[in-house]
């Protein structure tokens, strides 16, 4: 991508297990460098390279359009608070921010260039063109910037296969300006950061409880820095692969299936006491006719001829669904489709807390 990205930052250690082991080589004032992530001599290692490519997709799609780092570096304009004129942290600055940091973590790693993706335009006029017609206007008099903004960056050198599908180490974030008081002095700004993997086969996003912030607050690029430094660090990559790899060993019936979209229809009618009895479930009869017509039709995860279906599939097809999401909703829905496929194993083995999903 654009020459403008090329930098980098830094991170920390943690006492429990960790897919990254710290170095001690770092020579900035910072916090010490992470390498490549390794294991013990005796552990083997969760992730393994896999030789094909797949042809990529978007990993959200919505209302959404792909943009380039340079068109957000000099095309759109930064908005600011209004009582102080103190601006914000730019979309730019915060993809940046996250790709110097995965340099400088995943030193000696492939780190592919951001992905993004831009949603609800806002448009405006410089001072020079407020009384020309609309006809009249030049690129020059216009101004615009996008109110959602969401980002991926692939380290595609750290990977795993489950179930034939690649899957890709990838972190990013969320920003939108909507859920920022832009009225109002500059204070903190809130962000959403995330690690996971992106699986190759859809590009659908893979993500754990402990891989995603949902609100980050910050005043500036060095506090974001440490704030992503943290949740990389904390972030357990082998857990996640077996967690998902898990999902392999349970499967649903045709009839069982049927049960769950039923119920998940359900359970946005519940009267709030019972539902507040209920784990979360954040996906919408929208998302639910995707993952029906998915169920039979996905060429990658689709049901069997006899209508079988393993957790590993029900969990893609809740992650593809999610595409359909507005950016500053998809990743608490990301995170809430391992949970829930997490608990519809639980409850299939006969455990209470999701099974009126599936009685």
């Amino acid at each position: 991508m654009e020459a403008a990205i090329r930098r980098a930052i830094q991170p920390d250690n943690q006492p429990h297990p960790l897919p990254f082991v710290p170095v001690e080589d770092a020579k900035d004032d910072m916090q010490p460098i992470i390498s490549s992530p390794s294991f013990g001599e005796d552990e083997e290692s969760p992730f393994r390279e896999t030789p094909e490519e797949q042809p990529r997709k978007p990993f959200i799609e919505a209302n959404t359009k792909q943009v380039s780092l340079y068109h957000l570096k000099n095309d759109c304009i930064t908005p600011v608070f209004s009582k102080d004129n103190e601006v914000t942290i730019s979309h730019n600055q915060f993809i940046e921010t996250m790709w110097e940091c995965a340099q400088r973590m995943f030193r000696g790693d492939t780190v592919d260039n951001p992905e993004i993706r831009v949603s609800h335009i806002v448009k405006g006029r410089t001072p020079e063109a407020i009384h020309k017609a609309v006809h009249e206007l030049t690129d020059a008099d216009k101004t615009i910037y996008y109110e959602r903004m969401m980002f991926c960056i692939e380290i595609p050198s750290v990977t795993e296969t489950i179930d034939r599908c690649r899957l890709n180490l990838t972190i990013g974030g969320v920003r939108a300006y909507n859920q920022e008081n832009l009225y109002s002095k500059k204070g903190f700004e809130k962000f959403k950061v995330f690690i996971g993997f992106k699986n190759m086969v859809c590009c659908n996003m893979c993500v754990a409880t402990d891989g995603v912030a949902e609100e980050i607050r910050v005043t500036n690029t060095q506090e974001l820095t440490a704030k992503i430094t943290e949740l990389v660090v904390s972030y357990n990559a082998k857990r996640h692969l077996e967690r998902m790899r898990a999902l392999l060993d349970t499967s649903m019936s045709e009839s069982q299936f049927a049960q769950l979209v039923g119920k998940a229809r359900l359970y946005q009618f519940l009267p709030p006491a019972q539902r507040k009895l209920l784990p979360e479930f954040e996906f919408t009869d929208c998302h639910l006719n995707t993952i029906a017509r998915a169920y039979y039709n996905d060429p990658a995860f689709a049901c069997d001829k006899q209508g079988e279906i393993d957790l590993w599939r029900v969990f893609n097809l809740f992650t593809g669904a999610n595409k359909s999401s507005y950016i500053d909703s998809f990743l608490t829905r990301s995170r809430n489709a391992m949970v829930f496929a997490d608990g519809l194993a639980k409850a299939l083995a006969g455990e209470k807390e999701y099974s009126w999903f599936v009685e």
